[in-house]
């Protein structure tokens, strides 16, 4: 019988990840779940061992994989390429934070070698050639930009000559990063839980690059020293391994008229009445069907009215309403690779990419041009081109690795009014790069224009000369 004489009094209190492993933290709570004593109580009788046993038992053999979204690991991933980094990073529910190209000079020579060219002598001395070539040319287009920018650009007062020298030059890299390749080497750090990182690894280790590949039999080698029981059978997954070599035999047939755009592709018309009757729903006990009918005959001035007073004390770094998510958008946009791995951070969003290609022709920098280093670069792109033609020829994949951060690339993308609020304020700023904030104003333009009542109240930092809004 229950103990009449307990403590119900609250408690919050942190399990010590230092004391307990991630598995045997991950099991204390799951065994709430059929136990009423404390956690702390639980933990102390649950040592590795049981830990194994019950991870085994419960979570492998029965399914119930939700208790290893308890056990979270941290892992540094050092000297990638860039292509193997967007794979991992498409975890929609693990965390990255990644060496960023805007504020570092890479490294000369800081780029991966695929071994699959080993097969293919000539494309890989063509393939490190290239690459080499991409690098100098980055290196001496830094040089001649920031050289250019301090012909236009005074130091500021109280700026030391050292500080002024490390701005232009950093203002230099920004533009230039546009001619590195994918197959440049980054470091990125991943956060995850065990369910998340089970996935992920089987997607890394489906994939047709061997690189990545071989980055998901890492992952999982050094995740087992954590939680051994909770990723022990990841693997590679068939269905994946089939998709993949499917896709990269299809069939490219382009049209590359007018392919520099922002597309709105698809929308609900009913977007603005759907989101009031689902904040009527969540307000009232009413049944669904009598409140759309309700919401049908408003007029377009009580929608309005209705729809501001939910959003009247919605400031500037506020989310809206989970109601937003009702309405939905599918774009098609066409930005270069170093705003799509931008672009990519999103993760909430649908999208779906494309092989990396350079069917789409490529971004020449404004300061590029400015500073008279338009044919430099042309000539160092005409040469990733030439030999990604080649490796496409035996392997559409490994060509990917030669294709530039300045290449365009199409992308496909649902994406819900609550997460395009965060996009449009995040990236029409003036603070982000030039290459994703113009695509994103396309379409931040296209969706005010056709649904003007459901981003009057959008809060930016920067306003687009056409906002058609006051903004007072």
């Amino acid at each position: 019988m229950p103990s009449f004489n307990k403590d119900y009094s609250k408690r919050v209190y942190p399990l010590d990840a230092h004391e307990l492993s991630e598995e045997q933290i991950a099991v204390t709570f799951a065994m709430t779940s059929r136990r009423p004593d404390p956690f702390d109580e639980i933990a102390r009788q649950v040592n590795q061992e049981k830990a194994a046993d019950f991870s085994e038992k419960w979570i492998v053999g029965y399914g119930h994989a939700s208790v290893a979204e308890h056990a979270v690991i941290h892992l540094a991933i050092e000297n990638i390429s860039r292509l193997a980094c967007d794979v991992l990073e498409e975890s929609r529910l693990a965390s990255f934070t990644e060496k960023s190209s805007r504020y570092q000079v890479m490294f000369e020579d800081s780029f991966y070698v695929p071994i699959e060219l080993s097969q293919y002598p000539e494309l890989l001395v063509n393939y490190i050639r290239t690459c080499k070539k991409l690098f100098s040319t980055y290196y001496r287009l830094i040089n001649e930009c920031a050289d250019n920018l301090k012909l236009r650009n005074k130091p500021r007062s109280s700026e030391t000559q050292e500080s002024y020298d490390g701005r232009m030059r950093r203002i230099a890299t920004d533009s230039c990063r546009s001619i590195l390749p994918a197959a440049t080497l980054t470091n990125v750090g991943i956060t995850a839980n065990a369910r998340v990182l089970e996935h992920s690894i089987s997607k890394l280790m489906s994939s047709d690059v061997q690189e990545v590949q071989e980055l998901g039999l890492d992952i999982r080698d050094q995740s087992r020293e954590i939680i051994p029981t909770l990723i022990k059978y990841a693997d590679s997954n068939p269905l994946l391994i089939n998709f993949a070599d499917k896709s990269s035999s299809a069939d490219l047939s382009l049209n590359k008229d007018n392919l520099v755009t922002t597309e709105l592709v698809e929308s609900d018309p009913n977007s603005l009445d759907n989101i009031i009757a689902a904040l009527l729903f969540a307000n009232s006990y009413s049944d669904y069907n009598s409140i759309v009918k309700t919401v049908s005959i408003m007029d377009e001035y009580n929608k309005k009215n209705f729809l501001f007073a939910y959003l009247e004390s919605m400031g500037q770094h506020d989310a809206p309403p989970r109601e937003f998510e009702l309405a939905q958008y599918k774009f098609r946009f066409v930005m270069d690779y170093g705003a799509l791995r931008e672009f990519r951070r999103h993760r909430m969003m649908s999208s779906i990419y494309q092989y990396l290609n350079i069917w789409n022709g490529f971004r020449v920098p404004a300061l590029v041009v400015t500073a008279g280093m338009e044919d430099i670069y042309n000539e160092a792109m005409k040469e990733s081109n030439e030999c990604f033609e080649k490796i496409y020829k035996v392997s559409p994949s490994i060509a990917q690795y030669v294709v530039t951060h300045g290449h365009y690339q199409q992308i496909l993308s649902s994406v819900n009014l609550r997460e395009l609020y965060h996009l449009f304020k995040l990236r029409s700023s003036k603070l982000a790069h030039f290459a994703i904030r113009q695509p994103i104003l396309d379409a931040m333009k296209l969706v005010v224009s056709q649904d003007p009542i459901l981003f009057e109240k959008l809060q930016l930092k920067d306003y687009p000369e056409w906002w058609p809004f006051n903004t007072s």
